[in-house]
């Protein structure tokens, strides 16, 4: 018998926000901490508020918001109601007895939900219509790390959906042993979720590697149009070149591309981005070339900073499709229905002065499922919704962390700081 959510106090709705040549318009409610900057032809406002530290996001098919709440280690399900051009939340409830800090994904025929912690991703069944969870089912194990990155960002694939791919970072700044790929950490794997559920997979040893040398993955999708998987990574800090503190605009942030899984429109049986190394612990992504000050970089070149284990070639490593400002941290990527743009959330910076991140930015794409922009563009990114005030970063800011899609173009940001869920009209 599945267990229905139980319910609580209702999700506060909709709060107007001011944005140049678009009427501000509102749901009954409690107002948001915040009125961010919004790009050209965007609108945002306020679904919730008083939620404990929102992580990952997911709609799921019958068009509620399911909510990876960090703070308790729960799943939030927030019923959607329309009212006009907006959407407001009509009531929230927490799915009894799921447990989260970060990760959520719904299977491709949405009647399995998935979760991950610290050491394991976890199955439920789930009814969309009543919200009713069964008893959860380790299908991964042994992901839990001594040091830093406790986040083990997951997702599934409508091309091939007895997959699901599962991030773990590394395990400090600098993670000397994951030059080894057996160490299991800063990678990427697949597993088959059927075999799981018949014995769970230890994350060292099973599944197959997708991509390693990524230091910290926070964020991972599948493009719904060509099937490729994407990636945004939270690069190094303090790094240093040559006794030189480089670090205030180096490394860059980085997205990377892994290929398509089989039986994408894309996908074969010999995906030849499979396996490969980007780098990490060894090279690193160049964001200020003049800065680094080596001959032949450019954005996105790799090089080896001070302190790191030696480094094979690093020009034979797998670059970033493209980069971002350092220490901007991006949490999180979701593609629009159509593959054009793909929206990546910003948490923003610790290890920089002055601060920067705390956005949502758009990526366009084009008929090819790749960037339309180069490689060492420093302009791909398009804003879509800012602080207005960002001397007021970290504590007195929203901080972007999950996205999600719902049916009608709807984007849903969660903000784990202030503890809110935005929504953004016109993406």
């Amino acid at each position: 018998m599945g267990r229905v959510s139980t319910t609580v106090a209702g999700v506060a709705a909709l709060a107007s926000l001011f944005v140049p040549d678009v009427a501000a318009q509102s749901c009954p409610g409690v107002s948001g901490r915040y009125q961010p900057k919004m790009g050209s032809g965007y609108r945002a406002s306020v679904l919730a508020t008083g939620l404990r530290q929102p992580r990952h996001l997911v709609i799921d098919s019958a068009g509620n918001l399911l909510v990876a709440e960090g703070g308790s280690q729960n799943v939030r399900r927030i019923v959607l109601q329309e009212n006009g051009d907006n959407v407001c939340a009509g009531s929230s409830s927490t799915l009894s007895g799921t447990s989260t800090n970060h990760g959520i994904a719904l299977s491709a025929d949405g009647n399995t939900l998935f979760t991950s912690t610290l050491a394991n991703v976890i199955a439920y069944s789930y009814n969309p219509s009543t919200g009713a969870v069964g008893t959860g089912k380790q299908i991964v194990q042994g992901m839990s790390n001594t040091g830093t990155h406790p986040t083990r960002a997951i997702a599934t694939s409508k091309f091939s959906p007895d997959t699901i791919l599962v991030a773990r970072g590394s395990n400090g700044n600098i993670d000397t042993s994951t030059t080894d790929k057996s160490s299991g950490r800063s990678m990427i794997k697949t597993f088959s979720i059927s075999q799981g559920q018949q014995t769970a997979h230890q994350y060292n040893t099973g599944g197959e590697v997708l991509a390693w040398g990524l230091r910290n993955i926070v964020g991972l999708t599948e493009d719904p149009v060509y099937g490729g998987i994407w990636s945004v990574e939270n690069q190094m800090d303090d790094v240093r070149l040559s006794g030189r503190d480089i670090h205030n605009n180096n490394p860059a942030e980085r997205l990377s591309y892994h290929g398509a899984l089989s039986g994408g429109p894309n996908g074969t049986a010999t995906n030849r981005y499979k396996g490969l190394n980007y780098g990490y612990p060894s090279c690193v992504p160049a964001w200020d070339p003049q800065n680094v000050g080596l001959q032949n970089v450019v954005v996105g070149t790799l090089f080896k900073p001070d302190g790191v284990p030696n480094a094979n070639d690093c020009a034979t490593r797998m670059p970033g499709r493209l980069h971002f400002h350092a220490h901007t941290a991006p949490l999180d990527i979701k593609f629009n229905a159509n593959a054009t743009q793909a929206y990546i959330a910003f948490h923003g910076s610790w290890n920089r002065n002055p601060a920067d991140g705390y956005r949502v930015m758009r990526v366009d794409f084009g008929p090819d499922g790749q960037p339309v922009h180069d490689v060492s563009s420093k302009t791909a990114q398009v804003p879509v919704m800012e602080n207005g005030n960002i001397g007021g970063c970290p504590n007195n800011c929203f901080r972007p962390v999950g996205l999600a899609f719902d049916s009608k173009g709807r984007l849903y940001v969660s903000s784990d700081t202030s503890g809110e869920i935005y929504v953004i009209y016109g993406a």
